[in-house]
C-alpha cells in the first residue's frame, strides 16, 4: 500500500465526542467496556468537562461535557441505527461512527459480552460482494464488525480485518457534487 511522504502521522492522539451525562459516559466506557479513564479537565469559566479513556494503541478516546449542549439529532448529529438494522445515514460534518479495533479470535466472545450487558448489536461481515455485507466469512470478505451504540447513541464498531488490504482494493473514483 502507499506511504505518506507529506506527514508522519503515528496514529490518531485522540477523537473527540460530546455527551449528555459524563457520569453514565464514564460508566458505560470504563465499566462496560473496559477502558481506563487517564485524563480529566474541567473546563474554564464553568463550560464543562473534557475526560479522555485509553482506547489501546496509545490512541485515547475524549469527550466533552457542555453545559447546556443542544440535543443530538439521529440522522443528522450520528447514524440514527445499527448498521444491518436501519439507515445509517448522517450529515456532512457529522461523526457517523468510531471503529476499535479488536483482534478477530475474540469477536464472538466480544458479542456476548455485550448482549450480557444488555447491549444490542448486529454482527456483519463487509465484502466486495454487491450489497457489500454478508452474514458469513466468504474469499471477498476484508472486515468483521459487530456494530453497537454508546448511551448516547453515538454509533460504534469492534472491527477486525480478515486479510490483508492490496492496490487491487483501491478500486472505485471518489464522488463529487457539481459545481
Amino acid at each position: 500500500m502507499g506511504t505518506n511522504e507529506k506527514f508522519e502521522f503515528r496514529g490518531i492522539n485522540h477523537l473527540a465526542l460530546v455527551c449528555r451525562d459524563m457520569k453514565v459516559t464514564v460508566d458505560f466506557y470504563s465499566e462496560v467496556l473496559g477502558m481506563p479513564l487517564t485524563k480529566t479537565v474541567v473546563l474554564p469559566g464553568g463550560l464543562g468537562q473534557h475526560f479522555f479513556f485509553d482506547c489501546g494503541g496509545n490512541d485515547q478516546l475524549a469527550f466533552f461535557w457542555f453545559e447546556g449542549a443542544s440535543e443530538s439529532q439521529p440522522g443528522i448529529t450520528h447514524a440514527a441505527a445499527l448498521a444491518g438494522a436501519g439507515d445509517i445515514t448522517s450529515a456532512h460534518a457529522s461523526m457517523n461512527h468510531v471503529a476499535f479495533d479488536v483482534p478477530l479470535e475474540k469477536m464472538d466472545e466480544y458479542k456476548k459480552k455485550l448482549e450480557e450487558a444488555g447491549i444490542e448489536c448486529t454482527d456483519t461481515y463487509h465484502d466486495d460482494s454487491e450489497m457489500g455485507v454478508s452474514q458469513e466469512l466468504n474469499e471477498t470478505t476484508f472486515v468483521r464488525s459487530i456494530y453497537f451504540k454508546d448511551p448516547d447513541g453515538i454509533l460504534l464498531e469492534f472491527a477486525s480485518w480478515t486479510r490483508e488490504l492490496t492496490e487491487g482494493d483501491v478500486n472505485t473514483e471518489p464522488m463529487s457534487v457539481a459545481v
